[in-house]
């Protein structure tokens, strides 16, 4: 017979032999069979006091499932997780010999969401009122933990100011030795003259755009971004080394359009047309205008625009891929943003006050053009997605401040259905679009049978209540139950620091 489990509580009871071994202290409460570890055995003790489930052989029953696949939810389903896998779902899978078993009556399970524009930075707060310089540090602590008790199983981190702690991020992450999502990790901004942070290497020309990332390549990167002064020049090179090792170009631009970029070959455009800046009047090849002036016209337009639509045309024939990143915008639009007390608490005291503060100045902001390009922007993504484009999912934690890891994803989900999609829809946009872009659907992104049993226990039902994607109780990543409660406790009140 099946071990049965009260309700989203925890592992097996001890038995003697397991009361006397060292494994209870390791554990910190986890005791259980040896076997138990037997998927993970690399998970070390300070991974550990997270993990609520790590038996290898776990079944979740009686569950609605959003397979990801943007079919129909299904009710009363077992999905039944082996050794990390996931090896069955149905309403009638037998439950083997030994499994141990989580009533899901009342829950959603949707695939862990794939972030596709998720930093491992942050601005730091400018505790000195005269300090002007725009600085972002990794927060190496708590983003990892953030992510995880989001749902976020799997991210690619789109623009690095510290690809080196990025790099070995993942490695500790891999290794088990810290909580924390798959990483997919972009080497550094590639940049051009005018950068306005110091963390990032302005290029040269398009020999060093063609050097960096073959360097980066070397040292593990598995994408690159090209930002906002970057020339064409400079472009085409950084895509010609990209594309000759298989690896993938994104951009956030402004120097060059998207339909320039577009022709040059890059696959991936992020943002959308807030920093699309070929509509501007008086626009000079290779010259990133004045943000303000381009953002002011935006706002006149409409997604009717025939320049629009022509743009989205020459996307989609040819498979320019964009990513939608509404939750940073969305802080720029006067009274939009919810107050999210999660995202208050996550923050350092400091940052807390400065984003507070700037909030209310966005607030009182009279005229703003966010209004109407903030909706603009939403036209554009479900526009483009009608149309046949492939949109990838994102938070971009930047701003100023008020996203933060993991719930800007929850977010960035709501936005979507705001914008026109269904619940089922955004899910498939937030989880499998991002896998198949990276080439990573045949192990992530879904819920089937044989991959990965990357996947968030949602209470209530996101298909009918997109706002329920907030209500994370357990997130597996390969299988092992982790704690968002812990998780987020544990990087609480740490945000802009660490």
């Amino acid at each position: 017979m099946p071990t049965k489990t009260r309700r989203l509580t925890s592992v097996l009871p001890p038995s003697s032999t397991c009361r006397n071994t060292l494994l209870v202290v390791a554990l910190a409460g986890l005791c259980a069979a040896s076997s138990v570890w037997a998927q993970a055995p690399q998970l070390s003790a300070q991974t550990q006091q997270f993990v609520k489930y790590a038996q290898p052989l776990l079944a979740i029953t009686h569950v609605r499932v959003i397979d990801g696949n943007g079919t129909p939810a299904q009710e009363n389903q077992t999905v039944l997780l082996r050794d990390g896998l996931i090896a069955a779902v149905g309403r009638h899978v037998k439950l083997p010999k030994g499994a141990t078993v989580i009533d899901g009556s009342g829950h959603t399970l949707i695939p862990g969401l794939v972030g596709m524009h998720d930093h491992m930075f942050y601005p730091a707060p400018k505790v000195n009122p005269e300090a002007k310089e725009a600085i972002y540090p990794e927060q190496a602590s708590s983003f990892p933990k953030l992510y995880l008790a989001g749902g976020v199983t799997s991210i690619r981190t789109t623009g690095s100011t510290e690809p080196y702690t990025d790099l070995e991020l993942k490695k500790a992450i891999d290794a088990g030795k810290i909580p924390g999502p798959k990483m997919h990790t972009t080497g550094p901004y590639l940049e051009g003259k005018g950068s306005f942070t110091p963390q990032m290497h302005e290029l040269v020309d398009a020999a060093d755009a063609t050097d960096t990332v073959n360097y980066w390549i070397s040292e593990g990167a598995t994408s690159f971004k090209a930002y906002m002064h970057i020339t064409r020049a400079e472009l085409a090179a950084a895509i010609a080394a990209a594309h000759a090792k298989q690896i993938k170009v994104t951009g956030h631009l402004c120097a060059i359009g998207f339909t320039e970029a577009a022709g040059l070959g890059i696959d991936d455009l992020e943002h959308g047309l807030p920093v699309d800046t070929e509509f501007t009047a008086g626009k000079q090849p290779d010259v990133c205008p004045d943000t303000n002036l381009a953002l002011a016209h935006l706002a006149t337009m409409s997604v009717d625009d025939p320049r629009i639509q022509q743009l989205i045309k020459t996307l989609v024939s040819k498979r320019v891929a964009v990513t939608s990143t509404l939750p940073v915008f969305e802080t720029f639009v006067p009274g939009r943003a919810p107050m999210d007390r999660r995202v208050l608490d996550a923050m350092l005291p400091e940052t807390r006050v400065e984003y507070l503060a700037t909030r209310e100045r966005v607030a009182k902001t009279p005229n703003s053009p966010w209004v109407k390009v903030f909706k603009l922007e939403q036209d554009f993504e479900h526009a483009f997605v009608q149309q046949g484009g492939t949109l990838l999912a994102g938070l971009d934690p930047t701003g100023y401040g008020g996203v933060i890891a993991g719930y800007g994803d929850q977010r960035e989900v709501e936005l979507l259905v705001e914008a026109g999609f269904t619940p089922l829809q955004a899910i498939q946009i937030a989880t499998l679009n991002g896998a198949r872009f990276m080439g990573e659907d045949q192990r992530i992104g879904s819920i089937e049978a044989g991959k990965a049993a990357d996947l968030v226990l949602i209470a209530g039902n996101p298909a009918q209540n997109i706002k329920d994607i907030e209500n994370v109780e357990l997130v597996f990543k390969d299988g092992v139950g982790y704690d968002p409660a812990k998780l987020a406790k544990a990087a609480n009140g740490t945000v802009g620091l660490r």
